[in-house]
């Protein structure tokens, strides 16, 4: 008889948010180990904290840095503590994460690495610098572990899932929200539902690394 693959043990870092809880319900759907904590679990700018919660799990199979925040503001009025904190949670945040999983996952030759990034990233957004950098630096980030670790069957790959109506959005301006819908070809924003569907289907391609994806219809030329 052919041997009956284990359930696929994932993480999903940010567990209390949006995204997370989208992700931990598709991914329940199917034969999967979902652990979702949140901050008060574990607080990805807490590196023993994350050592600790990393070294209780039974197995690792995907791990999806979701955990974030921004700190707003245009750069001559941000604060230095703003600006840290910004990259202490959603780039240190993820290396954290990263490195703890990359331990297991090397013993075991197999997993993957998710990191939720942002347009802003690639664009930039007025107000946002902070939020832009560190998600910037997680794309590099993504891209050295997908070199370094390739080679013992590890992928990482970033997905960046759009304007989504979350808690984090919600206290954008109504005109500044129409402008970013403006911007998009099907002149309407992604969800969180179909973020969490794609993230899923990524979670189990073999044969996908050092990839950024873009989830929603801004369209950007080509360079």
């Amino acid at each position: 008889m052919p041997e009956i693959a284990p359930p696929l043990h994932v993480l999903i870092s940010g567990g209390e948010g949006d995204l997370a809880r989208a992700l931990r319900g598709e991914f329940e759907r199917e034969d999967t180990v979902v652990s979702a904590p949140g901050r008060k679990a574990m607080d990805v700018r807490d590196e023993a904290q994350v050592e600790a919660f990393f070294s209780g799990l039974e197995r690792l199979d995907v791990v999806i840095a979701n955990a974030g925040l921004t700190r707003d503001g245009v750069l001559a009025g941000l604060s230095g503590e703003d600006f840290g904190e910004a990259v202490n949670v959603n780039l240190r945040g993820a290396f954290l994460c990263a490195r703890a999983a990359v331990k297991r996952m090397a013993k075991q030759r197999s997993g993957h690495l998710i990191f939720i990034g942002s347009r802003a990233a690639r664009h930039g957004t007025r107000g946002q610098s902070a939020y832009a950098a560190a998600k910037a630096g997680l794309v590099g980030l993504a891209l050295s572990i997908a070199k370094e670790y390739g080679g013992r069957n590890i992928r990482c790959n970033v997905v960046l899932p759009g304007f989504l109506e979350t808690r984090m959005t919600a206290r954008l301006a109504p005109e500044r929200r129409e402008e970013v819908r403006a911007e998009h070809a099907l002149g309407r924003f992604n969800t969180v539902e179909n973020a969490a569907r794609f993230i899923a289907f990524l979670a189990r391609l073999d044969h996908v690394s050092g990839q950024v994806f873009t989830l929603d219809s801004r369209l950007d030329k080509w360079t």
